[in-house]
């Protein structure tokens, strides 16, 4: 089928060459059999490989080499359209010809569009930016371009965009020019060395996609990728990346590190430019693999790293900022749970709020299972933590939540134990329909005092699990934006584990979702997440970021109730503690701050075209810089934005804070002002 697709494609190219690049390779056949057994077998979600499914794979396959819709001709998807409905039958014969004929084609238009796009470089009619024209930044709902002509003006638009947004940056006519040559020819020159084993698994991601959003296949490769950044033994910036379009962009900063100390960088910046050294030369990696960008980031610990990002903010307008770091280890100690105390001065004196950070759900469980017994756990240091704080006389708990992706279902389970008596935590149905009940089985409570659980979109899985379990048992309330929304678990197969030809080579792993998550209410923290008992602005588009924002993660859905009985009934309070929320965030500058930077990003998300006229697009940056230094305080922090050295510019902790020192007064119903003080 290879060969066959290849000549159709050639004599209806109108002359373009179309070279058998990849092809796949005997492991990679053997491989697709165990994939697809295990997917139709033991998935949580029963999805049958069936046309129905074709289709999706198919469309994530062509969107996944193509999102912008720019490389390949609408007369190559007309082509490509016989496979629409026939993937499910050669995925059940393991016939990878058609995913590596798209592939090798794919190649082929990209290398035509890198050499069209080198070529605008050398004259500066195409520069001319006052004109008053706009590009199209987001294409992924465009048709693909119908002809050539068609296609040209597409490129000539994104490379006089690229200009453009160096041009802003401060650069040079002769620098622009060799940056861009530079990133479209190493472009082509780093797609043509994608091996078998690349296309391998970003075909088999489009299948394991199109079932569920967390099932994933990871290539050998890959793998062992994986396993380094699980040892947190690597040493570099802390921070998650990922692939969208052509750009490596920060999906989450990880607590504890460089990344996080420093405070810069934020979800969403997308990287353009890697230097190694305060000297070094920066090294445009705009279409670069992701693997290459994480290594060129990767160094020796106390070296610096300089990145030159594309804020979240400004989309891809531009100009580009430059941030420099140094790299170290994320240490466990890094990423455990810190305590610090915020004071409100008031009519009736101080009351001191404690603030616990959890940062992620961690515990050694190899000291764990030696019986060592001094091992580093969430709840051991939260209960450590609660101890200091109550010697400080505190009024009430803030466990801070916010940034927390989840982590060890024990831990979530035992720190909920340090506030509930005893009695179920959370629900775990598996995909033969049974259900079991993960249980807090240690009687009393490290802590019986007033809380508070603080929670934003990136607080998922493991943090909604205990987040959700304080607010059925009614044992505190909930602040903060709707939780990301991840109520499943994934399971990692060791495909080689099942390979009896291991000299074949090797096989990969396999993710795969297996069980749900469900509140002891019954209700499911599946993609609708938690939903905050006072809720904020997020500062997170639900459409990108969450489970939500995935158009086949599993429903909403819930079960029985488990047999749990609430300490106490909060909404009385809660009424009243929202009211006092809503005045006082009326009034409070910092906070108007906050919201109004929020419906800036909407905007800027929701930009779907750029003007190419310069004069425009200064003005627009010249605005935007305007009312970013108006809102910076006299320490040069952000509001809303907090940071080691200047804890106080954390309006919504502050906030939370406040919310809580209401909900302790009420008992009096004072309403009472307050200042803020913070003793870390």
């Amino acid at each position: 089928m290879l060969a066959a697709v290849s000549r159709t494609t050639h004599a209806l190219d109108g002359g373009l060459d179309v070279p058998v690049t990849v092809a796949p390779q005997p492991s990679q056949v053997k491989a697709t059999r165990f994939v697809t057994y295990f997917l139709s077998t033991y998935h949580y979600k029963k999805v049958p490989l069936d046309d129905d499914l074709s289709a999706k794979i198919f469309d994530r396959y062509l969107d996944s080499l193509d999102p912008s819709h720019s490389y390949f001709l609408a007369f190559d998807i007309k082509a490509f359209d016989r496979f629409r409905t026939s993937l499910d039958d050669e995925l059940k014969q393991a016939d990878l010809a058609a995913p590596f004929a798209i592939f090798n084609i794919y190649l082929a238009r990209l290398k035509d569009r890198m050499d069209y796009a080198s070529g605008l470089l050398a004259d500066d009619k195409n520069f001319d930016f006052t004109i008053d024209e706009s590009y199209d930044v987001d294409r992924s709902d465009d048709p693909w371009p119908a002809d050539k002509e068609a296609q040209n003006d597409v490129w000539r638009k994104r490379v006089k965009n690229d200009y453009l947004s160096l041009k802003l940056s401060g650069k040079e006519p002769a620098e622009i020019r060799d940056t861009l040559k530079e990133r479209y020819q190493g472009l082509a020159e780093r797609m043509g060395q994608l091996d078998s084993e690349d296309v391998f698994q970003l075909f088999m991601n489009s299948y394991a996609g199109a079932i569920e959003p967390h099932t994933a296949y990871l290539s050998p490769r890959t793998s062992e990728n994986f396993q380094i950044a699980m040892s947190l033994s690597f040493e570099g910036i802390g921070a998650v990346l990922q692939r969208e379009d052509e750009y490596t962009t920060i999906s989450r900063i990880v607590p504890g590190g460089p990344a996080s100390k420093d405070g810069r960088l934020k979800p969403g910046d997308r990287i353009v430019g890697v230097s190694q050294g305060a000297d070094k030369p920066m090294v445009d990696v705009v279409g670069w693999r992701l693997d290459d960008v994480v290594d060129l980031i990767r160094g020796p610990k106390d070296s610096v790293v300089r990145l030159d990002i594309l804020p979240a903010d400004r989309g891809l307008k531009g100009p580009s900022v430059e941030v420099a770091l140094t790299r170290n280890k994320v240490e466990l100690e890094e990423q455990s749970a810190q305590k610090s105390v915020i004071k409100l001065q008031g009519k009736e004196g101080t009351r001191r709020i404690g603030v616990i950070e959890v940062p992620s759900f961690y515990i050694d469980f190899a000291a764990r299972a030696r019986n060592q017994k001094d091992y580093r756990s969430t709840t051991r240091d939260v209960h450590r933590l609660i101890g200091e704080l109550e010697k400080d006389g505190i009024d009430g708990l803030v466990i801070d939540l916010r940034g927390n992706g989840g982590g060890s279902l024990l831990e979530a389970t035992e720190l909920t134990g340090l506030f509930i008596d005893k009695g179920p935590v959370v629900q775990v149905k598996d995909s033969t329909g049974d259900v079991s009940v993960e249980r807090d089985t240690d009687p009393g409570v490290a802590y019986d005092g007033p809380m508070a659980v603080l929670v934003d979109r990136y607080s998922a899985s493991a943090s909604e699990i205990f987040a959700a379990a304080i607010q059925d048992y009614g044992r505190g309330i909930v602040v903060g934006e709707p939780t990301y929304g991840k109520g499943t678990v994934q399971n990692l197969i060791d495909l080689d584990n099942f390979n009896e030809l291991s000299d074949k080579g090797k096989l990969g792993q396999l993710k795969i979702t297996t069980a749900q998550f469900f509140r002891v209410s019954g209700a499911s923290t599946q993609h609708r997440g938690v939903m905050p008992d006072i809720t904020w602005p997020t500062v997170v588009d639900r459409k990108e970021t969450g489970e939500s924002a995935y158009d086949n993660s599993l429903p909403w859905a819930d079960i029985s109730a488990a047999d749990y009985k609430p300490v106490s009934n909060l909404d009385p309070v809660l009424a009243r503690a929202s009211a006092l929320h809503a005045s006082r965030v009326a009034q409070d500058d910092k906070f108007k701050h906050v919201v109004e930077d929020i419906d800036h990003y909407y905007k800027q998300q929701d930009t779907k075209s750029v003007s190419l006229l310069e004069s425009e697009r200064r003005k627009e940056f010249k605005q935007a810089e305007e009312q970013r230094a108006d809102r910076f305080d006299d320490e040069g922090s952000p509001p809303g934005e907090g940071n080691d050295d200047n804890p106080e510019d954390d309006v919504l902790l502050d906030e939370t804070a406040h919310i809580l020192a209401d909900v302790v007064r009420l008992s009096g119903n004072d309403t009472q002002t307050a200042s803020v003080e913070h003793v870390n």
